[in-house]
């Protein structure tokens, strides 16, 4: 009886994780090394008895604002899972919760350093919500995770049929005089960029990241296209 008695305030007191049956508890020593490993409030010194939750953006006891963890990568801050295919509503959504706790606009009656953690918050949210809004900074973020970046001047490695496309393209472009020229090329841009994005997709998701590599070096040059074309749509 006191044995069953023993487990439960062992779980009340979380050291037998309930989730793991017949695991043994962890013992003094390593509860202690667990507390002390866990962050602790810059402001009042307080811990919240373990490790930080991965939103605990406010110390628990004394309410101070915490400067960014910087282990967390983008995909973890937002809340998504790390992968090519991001569903940009819950993006969005997370976008402005996030804000909503952590604009410098609150805290602005707050003390300078809990000011100074507030402008690194909102610029590394908004900094995690550009990158993986946008289907290619978003798959360059993915490679640089997985060590892989993809260095400026890449033509004598990319498919020389799809750089004499471009080259077609931007003459078209050059020469287009009117607005029906112009949106037949972004048309034609659009539907490259759409079968480059469906492309990427399916190399993340097999774990080709060469592949993935060269499909974004093509979306890059795509993307410089369509930045030309909105330059000479509009009027001068």
């Amino acid at each position: 009886m006191w044995g069953g008695r023993a487990v439960a305030l062992l779980r009340v007191w979380g050291l037998w994780p309930s989730w793991v049956p017949g695991r043994r508890p962890l013992s003094c020593n390593a509860a202690s090394q667990a507390r002390s490993n866990s962050p602790r409030c810059w402001k009042c010194g307080g811990s919240p008895g373990g490790p930080m939750g991965e939103d605990v953006l406010f110390c628990p006891q004394c309410r101070a604002l915490q400067p960014p963890d910087p282990t967390r990568d983008y995909f973890s801050l937002m809340d998504c899972n790390r992968s090519f295919r991001v569903d940009t509503t819950k993006l969005q959504h997370r976008y402005q919760q996030l804000q909503r706790l952590v604009h410098p606009d609150f805290f602005s009656r707050r003390s300078q350093t809990e000011k100074d953690f507030s402008e690194k918050h909102s610029t590394l949210v908004n900094d995690a919500y550009k990158t993986l809004l946008a289907p290619l900074s978003r798959g360059l973020y993915l490679l640089k995770l997985h060590g892989i970046e993809i260095s400026e001047g890449t033509d004598d490695e990319m498919d020389k049929r799809f750089l004499m496309e471009i080259m077609e393209i931007n003459e078209k472009l050059t020469e287009a005089q009117s607005e029906a020229a112009m949106n037949e090329i972004e048309s034609i841009v659009a539907v490259k960029q759409k079968e480059c994005i469906d492309s990427a997709r399916r190399a993340f998701e097999q774990d080709d990241f060469e592949k993935a590599k060269e499909i974004l070096t093509k979306m890059r040059y795509l993307l410089n296209v369509e930045e030309k074309i909105k330059l000479k749509k509009i009027p001068l």
